[in-house]
């Protein structure tokens, strides 16, 4: 049986799945292949899915959403909310003549399905489940026979309050009442480290008792003009009582959370994390330090592009009966190598040696290999590498990425070389957790507070990296690179030759590598003033 499952709205993904082998085929993403970011899904990602399926799918399925604009209330498919009975539509549907299954779950359960089926917890262990983003705020419960327990709505919208806070400071943020920008949750993340420690002052505790409460529904619709008299209106992200103010609604949001945790969730059972919020890289490692869990799992897709997948498992679950499925981080879109350019370019077959020997000398380069990543973060095959030692470095590429200057670049890691350079032991394929820095030489990768968010990698989960790591280690010292993602600024990965080349060129890259291609950049004045701006 194979289950084909599309997520409409932002971050569109389309997946597929074996059932009967209970394996992930693909799981596309719409702004991947230089689209805008949180795209919808494009008519280009529905032939290139369709493409790699070699008849009709037996289950075409559809991932919750609802309508905007006129048609504001009405759902698309099983809608956004819901766990229980009513909350899954079953059917059939006609595809180019053909009948097939039709099913639908609803948005929440998409989110806890992906979860669910992607952890490397055996079905039928129990598991908690927490689920934050823009709208939820809620804690599940998964028995032995795979049924769904609410057990409480912690607080509304945590992920709209965490963007909220973000507009309200920024002096650039004009968007009318009720829209909020997606990509500032991950700034807000970035300056709380900046925050001095410390209680909310009044000011403070004034904003967070307004942004907490539990039943507060209101707050999509608020426009930040409501607080011109606040002090922290326009007062600029980068000013140090809005960094101290980011840190504590932070911390008070995580501690809401937390105290009901370690309240009610004492069984022991191992917790699940899923929605946006779930790449927040400090609160991830706060809950693996409480202790309250034997295990603490976060998919790589945890927010909506895992959407699809998760329906899919649904799908797979109502269908077979079983929510478990193998799967592969670089399920992506595979690259497309078109026809570029050669002028200016020296070509050579893939060489670690000479690459690490690149890196070495402070050489900026663009990596590419196989199928890109599920989810947003660069795993290694769609990324910008570089050496990790120089804060020169950390600059240069925020200059590169086309961000502001107080974003932390993240690190790859060999694996079992982890706990020299880094607190946290335990493997972190994803880049989902913050450790405490412990090499003074990675200046690159030190975000202003000591921490990081570094991606472990192993032989088996990343040949070609795991070897580019190893040689840049034996001439280099470490097994440590600057990670960070292969994308024009606003758009998802880059996903063709052709593109990646206009890149390199616009932004000062100084090589590429594209599988067993290492593309050289010559030198010209041009690309000198380049790499001196960028």
């Amino acid at each position: 049986m194979r289950i084909m499952s599309f997520k409409p709205g932002h971050d569109s993904a389309i997946a597929a799945l074996d059932a009967s082998a209970a394996e992930l085929i693909f799981s596309y993403e719409a702004e991947k292949d230089s689209f805008p970011r949180y795209s919808t899904i494009t008519p280009t990602t529905v032939l290139d899915a369709a493409g790699c399926l070699d008849a009709l799918p037996d289950v075409i399925a559809i991932s919750g959403w609802y309508k905007s604009g006129i048609a504001g209330n009405s759902s698309v498919a099983a809608g956004y909310c819901g766990i229980a009975q009513g909350s899954e539509v079953v059917g059939e549907k006609t595809i180019f003549g053909r009948k097939v299954h039709f099913y639908s779950s609803t948005h929440e359960r998409s989110h806890l399905w992906s979860a669910f089926g992607m952890s490397p917890f055996p079905e039928g262990m129990p598991c908690y489940a927490l689920i934050w983003e823009g709208e939820f705020g809620d804690f599940y419960e998964f028995d032995e026979h795979l049924q769904i327990v609410h057990l409480a709505k912690v607080m509304v919208s945590p992920g709209e309050k965490y963007r909220f806070l973000y507009a309200l400071a920024d002096p650039k943020f004009t968007l009318p009442k009720g829209q909020l920008r997606l990509e500032d949750s991950g700034k807000l993340m970035a300056l709380g480290a900046f925050g001095e420690a410390g209680s909310p002052d009044q000011d403070e505790q004034a904003l967070i008792d307004f942004l907490l409460p539990q039943c507060d529904s209101t707050l999509p619709w608020m426009s930040k003009e409501d607080w011109r008299n606040s002090p922290y209106y326009n007062i600029g992200v980068t000013h140090q009582k809005f960094t101290n103010l980011a840190r504590r609604v932070s911390d008070a949001i995580f501690d809401a959370f937390y105290t009901f945790a370690k309240k009610n969730l004492t069984k022991g059972f191992p917790l699940l994390i899923s929605g946006g919020c779930g790449l927040n890289c400090e609160w991830n490692r706060r809950w693996v330090e409480t202790n309250l869990f034997s295990d603490v799992f976060i998919p790589p897709c945890t927010n909506d592009t895992g959407s699809a997948l998760g329906t899919a498992v649904d799908a797979m679950r109502h269908f077979t009966g079983n929510a478990k499925i193998k799967w592969n981080v670089y399920s992506g879109q595979p690259f497309v190598v078109d026809e570029i350019d050669r002028t200016g370019l020296e070509v050579y077959p893939l060489d670690y040696d000479q690459v690490a020997s690149e890196l070495l000398d402070d050489k900026v380069i663009g990596w590419v290999q196989g199928n890109c990543e599920i989810g947003p973060r660069a795993l290694g095959n769609r990324s910008i590498l570089a050496a990790p030692f120089s804060k020169a470095t950390h600059e240069r590429l925020n200059r590169i990425k086309n961000r502001e200057s107080f974003r932390p670049i993240a690190p790859v890691c060999l694996e079992q070389d982890a706990a020299l350079h880094f607190d946290l032991a335990r493997p972190s394929p994803y880049m989902l957790v913050f450790q405490k820095v412990l090499d003074s030489r990675l200046e690159a990768i030190t975000h202003v507070d000591g921490t990081t968010r570094a991606q472990t990698v192993s032989r088996e989960q990343n040949q070609r990296l795991f070897q580019l790591l190893t040689s840049f280690k034996t001439k280099g010292g470490v097994g440590v690179l600057c990670n960070t993602s292969l994308n024009f600024n606003g758009a998802g990965f880059i996903n063709r030759a052709s593109d990646l080349l206009t890149y390199a060129r616009a932004v000062g890259l100084d090589a590429f590598v594209i599988n067993d291609a290492f593309y050289l950049l010559k030198a010209t004045p041009r690309r000198a003033s380049i790499r001196q701006k960028g």
